[in-house]
């Protein structure tokens, strides 16, 4: 009599059945349900005021979704089973729980146009996250433009739209009224970022001189330190930061493509 779980194939790809999986196998995966395990804590302690805690565990649902595929890829447990559940794990993460915890912590004191916010940020990253995937697919791009993402990335996208949450708690912003519905239109603003054309520098392949190796190890351990001393400071600059390089960014895009279109040949025309 068959049991009430299929068995779980691991790569589903048609390979030798095993027995036995490897826990290497089982690693990512775990790595992922810990990341939705955080991201929906975070939106429980939101409603429970515990506002830090709530960003910090949003913050490290992040992290780990972020590190998962790469764990993954290095491990040689890729899966189509991981990559689908790491799809749905993103929209969590980086759509829905920190547009939740931004709303129990602000929006809700703006009434609806806060909530509609909220909702927009929330669609607005899952369709980010479908044209991503479709875009990983098209092998057709030139290989210049993988280096950029087409709009905002979802995982950039939550730790800025926090912003508001890191001024209040840094004092240089008082919760109120007026400032939810600022709040609102900056989340729209965001929402209408990771939907966008905006070329965005992804630095995937990112090549550092031999002699700037050692300081840049020191400043990423700086930064790292301050992140633990100063957490809302740091993430404030960082998000602020962010923020100016779009538009940076997006130029240093028009002007690769103007080198790489006077580079290539003319296309034939026909007589």
């Amino acid at each position: 009599m068959a049991g009430p779980f299929q068995r779980f194939e691991p790569h589903g790809q048609g390979g030798p059945r095993i027995r036995e999986i490897p826990m290497r196998l089982m690693l990512p995966n775990l790595i992922t349900v810990l990341a939705i395990c955080a991201g929906l804590s975070g939106i429980r302690l939101a409603f429970e005021q515990r506002f830090e805690t709530a960003v910090t565990m949003v913050l490290i649902a992040a992290f780990l979704d972020g590190i998962d595929g790469r764990i993954a890829r290095m491990l040689k447990a890729t899966s189509k089973f991981g990559a689908q559940m790491d799809s749905l794990a993103d929209i969590v993460n980086f759509g829905v729980a920190p547009a939740l915890v931004l709303y129990a912590f602000m929006l809700d004191q703006a009434g609806s146009p806060g909530w509609i916010a909220a909702l927009l940020f929330a669609i607005a990253c899952g369709l980010r996250l479908a044209r991503f995937n479709v875009l990983d697919e098209d092998k057709d791009r030139p290989a210049w433009q993988m280096e950029y993402f087409v709009g905002v990335p979802a995982p950039a996208g939550a730790v800025v739209l926090m912003l508001p949450i890191y001024l209040v708690l840094i004092g240089v912003v008082e919760p109120s009224r007026p400032a939810a519905f600022v709040s609102s239109a900056f989340v729209i603003l965001v929402a209408f970022l990771l939907v966008s054309r905006l070329p965005v520098y992804s630095g995937k392949r990112l090549r550092i001189p031999r002699d700037r190796v050692v300081p840049l190890i020191l400043a990423i351990v700086l930064v790292t330190l301050l992140l633990f001393a100063y957490p809302w400071q740091t993430l404030s600059i960082g998000a602020i930061a962010y923020l100016a390089f779009l538009p940076l960014s997006a130029r240093a895009y028009s002007r690769r493509a103007a080198i790489e279109s006077a580079a290539s040949p003319p296309e034939p025309t026909a007589n």
